[in-house]
C-alpha cells in the first residue's frame, strides 16, 4: 500500500475529467457511523457543487471513509479535497467537542476515461453499505446519492 505522500506522485488536475475520489478518516475511526457527523461531511460535498467547483455524479459516506463520483470543474484535486476534509473537520471536531485530525493524509484519486461507462463505477459507490454488511438495502443507508436517481 502506498504511503500517503506517494499519493501525490504523478497527480494531474483536468478540468471536465471524471474523477473517484476516497478520503479515509484517521485511524479508520468510524466517526460517520453517526449519520448526523455524516451530514457534515455530506454538505461539505454538496457545498463544493454548489459553488461550482465540481458537478457530484455518486457519493457515500461510509462509517470511516467516502468514496465521491464526480466531474472537476475547476481548481485542483488536491485543493478541492483540502478544502473539502478542512471545512469537515473543523465543524467536526466542533460538533463532537474534540480537537486533532480527523482524517488521514492525502487521498486516492482514480481518472476515469469518457468512454468508460460510469455507471458499474457509480453503482459500485453506492452498494458499499451492502458489501459492508451495514444495510440490506442500498435504500436503507442515508448518507449516499447518486445523479441517477
Amino acid at each position: 500500500m502506498p504511503r500517503s505522500d506517494q499519493l501525490r506522485i504523478g497527480r494531474f488536475s483536468e478540468h471536465e475529467r471524471i474523477y473517484l475520489l476516497t478520503a479515509t478518516v484517521e485511524k479508520r475511526e468510524p466517526i460517520f457511523a453517526n449519520w448526523r457527523v455524516g451530514r457534515v461531511l455530506v454538505d461539505e460535498l454538496r457545498s463544493a457543487h454548489v459553488d461550482g467547483l465540481v458537478e457530484s455524479l455518486a457519493w457515500v459516506v461510509m462509517p470511516d471513509h467516502v468514496h465521491w463520483l464526480l466531474v472537476l470543474q475547476r481548481g485542483s484535486l488536491s485543493a478541492l479535497m483540502r478544502r473539502v476534509k478542512g471545512r469537515s473537520a473543523k465543524q467536526i471536531n466542533q460538533l463532537n467537542g474534540r480537537s486533532g485530525k480527523l482524517w488521514q493524509d492525502g487521498f486516492h484519486d482514480r481518472a476515469l476515461r469518457r468512454e468508460e461507462d460510469v455507471l458499474p463505477v457509480a453503482r459500485y459507490i453506492v452498494a458499499n453499505p451492502l458489501r459492508a454488511g451495514l444495510v440490506a438495502r442500498v435504500g436503507c443507508y442515508p448518507l449516499w446519492d447518486a445523479v441517477w436517481v
